[in-house]
This record gives C-alpha cells, sequence and structure tokens, in this order.
C-alpha cells in the first residue's frame, strides 16, 4: 500500500464560527467561505485541511452522527511568550480554553483551546534546552 496523508477533516455545526475560530490561528480561509458547504486550506507541505458541514456530511451518509473532540490538531508557534499570547487571544475572543499555557515535561510550551465544534487545538513551541 502506497497511502499519503493528504486531507485531514474537520465537520462543523457551524461553518461561520468554525472558520472564524481558524482564522484567528492564521490560517488563510477566504472570507466569502463561511455559507460554503464545503471549504479547503492548503497547508505547508501540501496537506489540506477541509471543513464540512454536518448536513453536507448527512448527504451522503445518512446515518452520521456527531461526536465531541474526535480530532485534534496541534499549532506550533515561534516561541513560549507566542504561545501564551495565542492563548490570551483565542480565549479573549470567546473560544474555550482547555489547558492554560504551562512548561511540560517533554520540552514545550503547551497550552490546549477547543474550536466552537469540541475539537482539541493544541497551542506548542519547543522550550529552550535547559543547560
Amino acid at each position: 500500500m502506497q497511502a499519503k496523508l493528504d486531507v485531514v477533516g474537520i465537520v462543523t455545526a457551524d461553518m461561520g464560527k468554525t472558520l472564524a475560530f481558524y482564522r484567528l490561528l492564521g490560517l488563510a480561509v477566504p472570507a466569502d467561505a463561511d455559507s460554503q458547504p464545503h471549504v479547503e486550506v492548503a497547508l505547508p507541505g501540501g496537506l489540506r485541511l477541509a471543513f464540512d458541514t454536518q448536513q453536507t456530511i448527512r448527504s451522503f451518509h445518512p446515518g452520521w452522527r456527531p461526536g465531541t473532540g474526535q480530532l485534534s490538531l496541534a499549532f506550533r508557534l515561534p516561541d513560549a511568550v507566542a504561545v501564551d499570547a495565542a492563548y490570551a487571544q483565542v480565549t479573549a475572543a470567546g473560544y474555550h480554553g482547555e489547558l492554560a499555557p504551562f512548561d511540560a515535561f517533554w520540552g514545550q510550551r503547551y497550552a490546549m483551546v477547543r474550536d466552537p465544534d469540541g475539537n482539541g487545538v493544541a497551542l506548542f513551541a519547543p522550550l529552550p534546552a535547559s543547560s
């Protein structure tokens, strides 16, 4: 098998709210995409992030039911200060802060927020190596 990961998909209850959240994190999503049933955003390295409304999924999979937090994404930031600032900006915009920024034992400044559909979105940056 020669499968290659090409698309990560997110199913959303409200396309406009979800796209606003990901724009806040720096994704280049066209402004006119908020009312579309399917939206794709090209990511560095050729991967794509796709968003589909629940109605779109039900159109070809009538038995589909929404879940919560079944997907997790991670956004790398340049440093610990940027993680703290991104967390503050996202939570100030009204999104749920799951884990406030902290220095994780695995060597990252790490925080977690939730998108409007309950998916976990990590914000992280490598910590400087200790001497």
